[in-house]
């Protein structure tokens, strides 16, 4: 055989065994979503050469979620793992010269406990530079890099568990405050935080300021390392029982007086920021004063001695995020929620038209600025966020860390859906398909309801979606009045009238989205956590149409609650008492007073330590359920808060929404490869 032709018998056979080297690609499995990292926290040092930043990921094996520290090169050519310690790194910050990186971790060293950590950027262990016996929460380096700015509150007194061989009781808690308890930090003590300055040199700690009896945090130097900007609520004799947060600016020097630089009767929120001459603070002012849940931020500057704040974009009726300066002093950048994206806007201070940086549907979830550079970190319905440059209005990928588990991936797709309302209202939703979906079929859908309600579903990457998506299920996803991006009037309109005007929303986006010929009207299904585990208590109890329901963190008696969650102020300013507003109450408790009405069998679950919306909730549903005859089941979750901790129970969460609604519907469940199957109830 001539050498050409032995070539050409040889060329089918290389070109089948190379494309037999590539996976076929799959829906994604419950594996393939806890091999996800999670990136973010992004810290640009002071040259702009590196990137710092986190990466969480699954640990398995310990059955825990772990934060490590990356470095990233500003050309993107490095990327390095820098810590890997079993207990995690996270609040990565660059010292004022660039040499070093500290970061917060409680890995053993000579102090128990969080404390700040710095490594040398040129190599070696790191090591602990603080030994603090009360509780720290945030730091920040002096810009002569000589000191640490120390967010501390005390500890409450550590239980002896044994004396003399024997078993101690646990001491009595022993509260009296109005804010007596909130999700994570758990009963709540007169303890508040304060700030110290930690001298890196001697050690030495010392208080800043000579206030004791308000709470002190969200502080930041300024540039020129003169004064100390931060957060407290001093405007009442009792701060729990307000919601007017203001900015003060103190001395960098121990035991000075602040000086109050905010006068609004609202929220005036951090993240602050010092513009680069330390001559002004930018901050978010709310819209309206007093309490509300529904109050939408504005940027603000003010001058650091005082004065009237300037607000940036007053007709931009969108929520805006933490605000960034430009190197300049002229801008600042700041991330917008506006109908189902979330972008990244420059305002300028001289009154020019705000000018929008990041184009296309996706979202920006995190922001940092410096030496002229900027970061972002970017998502969209198919990517998962990652750091991104930012040159102009160009964004160049930096880091790649999922890239190579996205590639095996046959993801769902989303579009965007409208429908109008019996009461003329435009609601806006998304629709993910399953994946691998065939035209002209019809599917199971799943009304996935988002908590809040001042928040919003955007084209970012869903885990959530993709799993239902993979399981053969349509997920609508739906920004029902309440929800921010659409303006402060839409959000606000709910204002003491819940589980209303949600509802007939979520009910026209689903007529919304069976008018597209491509949902199963037979085979519907709902669910939500938090307020999205409230609005499916809501929903099941207007209308019978969902086969199956799952209630997450959610509850249908207000006055069962009352005093027993996190949020007092809300019930107290939006309702009123319970015993002023009876009436209000219990229509607001339509799902428990009405249970009768409920038909949908439903799955309530929630975590047993959480503050924000308690089991409780849940359980008297449940109850209520079982005892109309509705089938009903109720799981709860160890030691987990509002939000799960524990991946084996974020899995298992999952299986059992599958088995739930797979049994209603009488479906036989998709193969799952990697994931073992729901058992059955």
């Amino acid at each position: 055989m001539p050498p050409h032709s032995r070539l050409l018998f040889l060329l089918p056979l290389v070109l089948s065994l190379s494309f037999a080297q590539v996976p076929a690609r799959h829906a994604m499995t419950l594996d393939d979503a806890a091999r996800f990292q999670q990136v973010g926290n992004p810290e640009i040092a002071a040259d702009g050469k590196w990137i710092a930043y986190t990466v969480r990921h699954v640990d398995t094996e310990a059955d825990k979620n772990i934060s490590q520290l990356w470095m990233v090169s500003w050309d993107g050519a490095t990327d390095l793992q820098l810590t890997f310690d079993s207990e995690g790194a996270s609040e990565p910050r660059w010292s004022p010269d660039g040499k070093y990186l500290a970061f917060l971790s409680g890995r053993p060293g000579k102090a128990k406990g969080t404390q700040v950590w710095v490594l040398d950027r040129r190599g070696g262990e790191a090591r602990q530079i603080t030994g603090v016996k009360e509780d720290l929460s945030d730091y920040r380096w002096s810009p002569d890099a000589k000191q640490l700015l120390l967010t501390l509150q005390a500890k409450d007194e550590p239980e002896d568990e044994k004396k003399d061989g024997k078993p101690v009781p646990p001491k009595p808690i022993v509260l009296d405050r109005y804010h007596f308890k909130q999700d994570i930090e758990g009963y709540l003590t007169e303890k508040r935080p304060h700030l110290y300055l930690f001298d890196i040199g001697t050690g030495q700690l010392s208080k800043l300021t000579n206030d004791n009896a308000h709470e002190e945090h969200e502080a930041e130097w300024s540039p020129d390392g003169k004064h100390i900007a931060f957060v407290s609520r001093q405007d009442t004799p009792d701060p729990d029982q307000t919601d007017n947060p203001d900015l003060f600016v103190v001395d960098a020097a121990l035991n000075s007086a602040p000086h109050k630089l905010t006068t609004f009767t609202g929220p005036d929120e951090a993240p602050l920021a010092w513009s680069p001459d330390s001559t002004r603070i930018a901050y978010r002012q709310a819209r309206l004063p007093g309490y509300s849940i529904y109050n939408q931020s504005q940027l603000a500057v003010i001058a650091a001695s005082g004065g009237a704040p300037l607000l940036l974009a007053g007709r931009l009726d969108r929520p805006v995020g933490a605000p960034v300066w430009t190197e300049d002093g002229q801008a600042l950048l700041a991330t917008v929620t506006d109908d189902r994206n979330q972008y990244l806007e420059s305002f300028q201070l001289g009154g020019a038209e705000p000018r929008r940086l990041t184009a296309g549907q996706g979202a920006v979830l995190g922001l940092a600025a410096r030496a002229g550079h900027t970061v972002i970190e970017w998502t969209t319905d198919a990517e998962d966020p990652e750091l991104y440059t930012l040159e102009g209005e160009s964004r160049r990928k930096l880091t790649r860390h999922n890239d190579a588990l996205l590639a095996t991936l046959a993801l769902a797709s989303t579009q965007d859906l409208s429908a109008r309302t019996r009461d003329g209202n435009e609601v806006h939703s998304l629709l993910t398909m399953p994946a691998g979906y065939k035209a002209g079929t019809k599917v199971p859908m799943l009304l996935f309801v988002h908590g809040g309600p001042t928040a919003q579903d955007e084209h970012s990457f869903g885990v959530d979606r993709q799993l239902f998506a993979a399981h053969g299920y349509a997920v609508l996803n739906v920004n029902y009045r309440g929800s921010n991006g659409r303006g402060f009037e839409y959000s606000h309109t709910i204002n003491a009238d819940w589980g209303d005007k949600e509802v007939t929303d979520l009910l026209a986006a689903v007529d919304g989205a069976l008018a597209t010929g491509t949902i199963e009207p037979e085979k519907l299904v709902i669910g939500g956590w938090s307020y999205g585990g409230i609005l499916t208590d809501y929903t099941i109890a207007t209308t019978t149409r969902f086969k199956a329901a799952s209630s997450g963190a959610g509850m249908g008696n207000l006055l069962g609650l009352y005093g027993v969650d996190q949020y007092i102020l809300q019930y107290n300013n939006e309702i009123g008492p319970p015993w002023k507003q009876p009436d209000l109450y219990i229509k607001l408790s339509y799902p428990f007073f009405h249970a009768d009405r409920i038909r949908t069998p439903t799955l309530f679950m929630g975590g047993d330590r959480d503050f924000n919306v308690p089991v409780e909730g849940g359980e008297q549903m449940y109850e209520a359920l079982k005892s109309v005859g509705t089938p009903a089941e109720l799981i709860v979750y160890p030691d987990q808060f509002h939000g799960f901790t524990r991946p084996s129970f974020v899995r298992d969460r999952y299986l059992r929404w599958f088995g739930w609604y797979d049994r209603y519907l009488g479906l036989t469940p998709p193969p799952t490869p990697g994931s073992a199957p729901a058992k059955p109830h």
